[in-house]
């Protein structure tokens, strides 16, 4: 195998890609996740030729890095200090720090919860950062535990058969350019940090994914499928790209 890069001009665009030259006799063109595009050619294909046929394709794969993109964490990174925000289903709550009396014990008993607009940390020191962390990170790691899968089931109830779009497993992995991913073997994969996105946002993505269970590309049938079982998706991928920008 030989790995070249490379690009081409597109309007305004450019478009990079890897090419990787194979043992093959056709050409191939696909966009990673990440927005990488690779293209797998036969080892003696002109440049001019795979450049040709990148550009044929341009509109799709700059479709393909929009639709992509859209699934890409761009939370700020917060801060886990008194009076710093974070995020809970898309309302901000403060982080309000409850001391233990004797600053430089941290009880067994810390814990965190939600009182009218803050998320409470009661039973450590108040300049105990690291605490801090510990405690709301496994809070909202344990919020995702439980309201996601309920609405993977919930969102499962908008297809005509909800039997067809049942996940072969759910798993919470934190993905550093995505909100989700559907594997080809139907297990379905969230970010836990999509707690911090409007509910209305969450059942998009997780809407999204599904549909990939009954179509595993992006293709009009695709979106066509989106469509019908949520005519607002755009409304929703839009409010999940404004708060979560």
């Amino acid at each position: 195998m030989i790995l070249e890069t490379s690009q081409i001009d597109y309007g305004t665009h450019v478009i990079e890609y890897r090419l990787e030259r194979r043992e093959r006799a056709t050409l191939e063109i696909a966009v990673e996740p990440d927005g990488l595009v690779r293209v797998k050619a036969p080892i003696n294909a002109a440049m001019e030729e795979i450049a040709a046929r990148v550009r044929k394709r341009a509109r799709w794969i700059l479709a393909q890095q929009r639709t992509f993109a859209q699934f890409r964490p761009r939370t700020p990174a917060r801060r886990y200090v008194p009076g710093e925000t974070h995020l809970y289903l898309g309302r901000q709550y403060r982080i309000r720090v409850v001391p233990v009396e004797n600053a430089s014990v941290t009880p067994d008993f810390a814990q965190v919860k939600m009182v009218r607009g803050f998320l409470e940390v009661t039973g450590i020191a108040f300049d105990d950062t690291a605490a801090i962390e510990k405690y709301v990170t496994s809070w909202f790691r344990e919020r995702a535990r439980i309201q996601l899968p309920r609405r993977v089931e919930l969102n499962r109830q908008r297809f005509q058969i909800p039997g067809a779009v049942e996940p072969a497993g759910l798993r919470l992995q934190r993905m550093p350019k995505r909100w989700g991913s559907m594997s080809p073997g139907g297990r379905l994969l969230l970010n836990p940090n999509l707690i911090c996105a409007p509910m209305d946002s969450i059942d998009y993505v997780i809407t999204h994914e599904l549909c990939h269970l009954l179509i595993p590309n992006h293709s009009r049938d695709f979106y066509e499928l989106q469509e019908t079982v949520m005519p607002d998706w755009q409304r929703r991928k839009q409010r999940l790209e404004r708060i979560l920008a």
